[in-house]
């Protein structure tokens, strides 16, 4: 029986043994502490969220501005990560860790700090460019958003190099390294970097940009949907995608008919030969009073309009009509010319005339003889 007890004696000393350097010499009750203090700064991230920040949702929709809105957004997220950082730096502290864990411990709590602030960064970069009108009136869409896309990437570069030389890591070796392999790089990636210089041209020049219709003759016609670093999206009409390379399209002459002014209307009328003088004369009036009475189309001189007895074709005596209508949208312009296309016949068969046809004559100067004439010839 004594040996029983002495066995249960040892192995309650081995359980308070473990119990006492259960982690890296911290007893696990002391790591049960830390963790109840990590806990209590996440039910605070929890609080933080639900109040703090409500309240700050309300003070900043009674402000005219959006930057505090775009700055709100840009902040919210890593005061919600800074609950997690303070949280695990309590619960180091309250561990005390010595010599190599206390290096560690620190380190890692410097990250979780570069992490907030970086992130916080991040975020703020697109709102606070989009709230600046400035920005907006000099550069076009597409060049803010490549200036951002850059931004933001150095932003994640920095932060990286930040977190690397906390841990004792060596930054510039690194950058050497990649410098050489860069040039290894681009001697193989000649098209790609070409493509880059194609895409920064185009947004400079402004050819372009997001929604319009261009059409690069033998390569591509439809709407432009996104200008990349390489290549730029552009929807055919039969809505399939085509990826351009940006060379193509800076080397190429673009037709941006979404710049158009106005769009052009020009058709040949051809009636019969045998419309009179007058009734020309009222068809080419009533369809010029027409078109300048009509809001759809352009007048001089801001565009030119001209309706004109053009010439005498082979089977119709043509009617030129020239003008331009104000929507360069393509279904109202397509509304616009079928109205006129009404338009113009009412006129035509009000006027007692019509339309001419197709037509060829043949004059034949002698006409075959009848089988009968030829047996004739051939007796005599």
């Amino acid at each position: 029986m004594e040996g029983v007890i002495e066995n249960f004696e040892e192995y309650w000393l081995l359980i308070r043994d473990v119990w006492d350097t259960g982690f890296l010499g911290h007893s696990i009750g002391n790591l049960l502490v830390a963790v109840f203090i990590f806990g209590i700064f996440f039910v605070l991230r929890g609080i933080f969220t639900r109040f703090v920040l409500s309240i700050m949702d309300r003070w900043v929709e009674r402000t005219e501005t959006k930057l505090d809105d775009y700055l709100r957004d840009a902040v919210r997220s890593p005061l919600r990560f800074l609950f997690f950082a303070l949280g695990f730096f309590f619960a180091t502290q309250y561990l005390d860790f010595e010599g190599d864990m206390e290096r560690f411990a620190e380190n890692a709590n410097r990250t979780l700090i570069i992490i907030a602030i970086f992130w916080a960064i991040y975020n703020a970069v697109q709102p606070v460019s989009m709230a600046l009108d400035r920005l907006k009136t000099l550069l076009t869409p597409e060049i803010l958003q490549w200036l951002i896309a850059g931004a933001k990437t150095a932003i994640v570069l920095i932060a990286g190099a930040t977190i690397l030389q906390t841990w004792g890591i060596q930054v510039a070796p690194i950058i050497a390294g990649l410098g050489l392999f860069g040039v290894a790089v681009a001697l193989g990636a000649q098209d790609l970097f070409k493509n880059l210089i194609g895409g920064m041209s185009i947004l400079i020049e402004r050819r372009f940009g997001i929604g319009d219709w261009i059409k690069v003759e033998g390569v591509v016609e439809g709407t432009v949907e996104k200008i990349g670093f390489r290549s730029t999206h552009v929807r055919r009409f039969d809505k399939a995608p085509v990826y351009v390379p940006n060379q193509h399209l800076s080397d190429n002459a673009v037709t941006n008919f979404s710049a158009m002014t106005y769009r052009r209307i020009s058709w040949l009328i051809g009636v019969e030969y045998r419309t009179t003088h007058e009734q020309l004369r009222q068809i080419r009036d009533d369809i010029e009073a027409y078109l300048r009475a009509a809001e759809d189309f352009a007048q001089p001189p801001s565009a030119p309009l001209f309706v004109r007895i053009d010439s005498f074709g082979p089977s119709s005596i043509d009617i030129l009509v020239y003008c331009f209508t104000k929507t360069t949208v393509w279904g109202e312009w397509l509304e616009v010319k079928e109205a006129l296309a009404h338009r113009i016949k009412q006129i035509v068969e009000g006027a007692g005339a019509g339309f001419a046809l197709p037509s060829q004559s043949i004059y034949v100067e002698t006409l075959p003889l009848a089988p009968d004439e030829i047996a004739a010839e051939k007796k005599t």
